[in-house]
């Protein structure tokens, strides 16, 4: 069976088409109308070989917030949708990525209990202003949608970094990473990796 899926999201701030394949390649085509979130969802598809379609228009001449949490929030139900009853996948995953100076460990649970727990950005890292639009805010915010949105537990180090582009970069990395194990079909694994039987 195909783990793929396909939502469009509609409100009044934002209107998002995002497709993905979880057994692709990481091709990408992404345009969420904000250059260097764009730049952060091709890391992500890339890194985690998940195929992955995004367009996404919205009201970033108020603010880019709005766009970026509603492509975080849809990345993590077509993640959910995806996955389908979770059947042989490994489950778990973490990575450890650097990016020059910057260092961001990532820990998944596809655990079907939504839970985000992100640390370690240096003082001052929220108020960063990234690609001249993008606030160090945004990374946690995008996070913590995936994860509750997709009904997984994850938890976000940052172990070290300076440059504020580089801090984002690694941990979009280190999520694809651990994602990329997380949701790989293990043949040693029969069923629901669960002692209940259900995730």
């Amino acid at each position: 069976m195909a783990r793929t899926a396909r939502i469009v999201r509609t409100t009044s701030e934002s209107q998002v088409e995002l497709s993905m394949n979880l057994d692709g390649s990481g091709r990408t085509n992404i345009d969420s109308s904000v250059p260097f979130f764009d730049h952060m969802m091709t890391a992500l598809g890339k890194h985690s070989l998940i195929d992955l379609d995004i367009k996404a228009t919205g009201d970033t001449d108020i603010d880019v917030h709005h766009t970026v949490e509603d492509v975080g929030i849809v990345f993590g139900q077509a993640l959910k949708q995806a996955l389908g009853d979770k059947q042989g996948i490994r489950r778990f995953g973490d990575a450890m990525v650097p990016l020059d100076e910057a260092l961001a460990q990532a820990v998944v649970d596809i655990s079907g209990r939504p839970y985000a727990v992100c640390g370690g950005e240096p003082d001052g890292f929220e108020f960063a202003m990234i690609g001249g639009h993008f606030t160090g805010s945004l990374v946690r915010h995008v996070m913590e949608s995936i994860a509750l949105h997709a009904d997984l537990c994850l938890h976000m180090r940052v172990l070290s970094g300076r440059d504020p582009h580089h801090i984002a970069e690694a941990e979009f990395k280190a999520l694809a990473r651990a994602l990329r194990s997380a949701v790989e079909i293990d043949p040693r694994v029969e069923g629901i990796p669960s002692t209940k039987g259900a995730l």
